[in-house]
């Protein structure tokens, strides 16, 4: 993706303000810890410090990400799917759009659909966007969870060719009007900006990458994306496609909103060729 400093240059919009919750490095690794004490629901986190930033709005720029060269595109696919609820109603005929995407959009061979979160941000929502700077998987989670969905035996024939975790996130319903799901330019991060956070469940425990504040972070997003566009992003590739970081945007005036983000979020395990 082109440096959007290098857009502005060209008479580009200037980004937006928003802001974002960063991670914070310590000695220990930080924990996100669920159920804590043994309450239901009862979640622990890590130090998170509120960040503001400049984000750059795709929708006015001829600038785009690439896939290939960037890890994320966004492309507009409509879906016969308009409802989210009875997953025996919609979930089938879903994925097997997903699989037909992405195989026509990013070149992949086999397609795994194993796992679909709604989000709505709302207080009394079950999932409600995550506001921490992050990406879904280490390289140790990735692995151990191409174990947990195809098994070791097949894991092998994974690992010997190219694979990746691929995330497709649309919105549901409506436009999304506050809240958008907001991505770091993988070129504009260091190394030493991610950390390995531990997830804490009662019965289990994995890893996520968080990030920490580095002014030289390139945030951009789409504003105003409908339920016939799609942001698909690397969450991991064996073969060393970059992965985003992302996180959801607080802007101004999203208090002044009435109808809350909704948006579903399909995580896929994908083999080229």
């Amino acid at each position: 993706m082109t440096n959007p400093k290098a857009s502005r240059a060209r008479g580009a919009p200037m980004p937006i303000t928003a802001s974002v919750n960063y991670h914070v490095k310590s000695d220990a690794p930080p924990a996100f810890e669920f159920d804590a004490d043994g309450v239901i629901g009862q979640l622990i986190s890590p130090e998170l410090i509120t960040t503001t930033i400049k984000v750059d709005d795709l929708r006015n720029t001829k600038t785009q990400p690439n896939f290939q060269t960037d890890g994320i595109t966004f492309i507009k696919h409509a879906s016969e799917i308009t409802q989210f609820k009875d997953e025996v109603s919609w979930q089938a005929r879903y994925e097997q759009e997903l699989r037909a995407l992405l195989r026509e959009t990013i070149g992949a061979v086999d397609v795994l659909v194993f796992d679909h979160t709604i989000r709505t941000d709302d207080p009394s929502a079950e999932r409600r966007p995550a506001r921490n700077v992050h990406n879904d998987y280490n390289a140790h989670g990735a692995e151990q969870r191409l174990v947990d969905i195809v098994g070791e035996k097949r894991a092998q024939n994974f690992r010997v060719g190219h694979f990746a975790f691929v995330n497709i996130w649309r919105p549901v319903g409506r436009p999304i009007q506050s809240s958008p799901l907001g991505f770091i330019d993988p070129h504009s991060m260091d190394i030493d900006d991610w950390m390995d956070i531990d997830l804490i469940y009662p019965d289990r425990r994995g890893q996520i990458l968080g990030v920490a504040n580095n002014p030289a972070h390139q945030w951009f997003f789409k504003s105003q994306m409908t339920p016939d566009e799609v942001a698909i992003f690397n969450i991991y590739d064996n073969g060393g496609r970059p992965h985003l970081a992302h996180s959801a945007l607080d802007l101004p005036g999203d208090d002044q909103v009435r109808v809350p983000r909704k948006s579903i979020e399909s995580r896929t395990l994908v083999r080229y060729s």
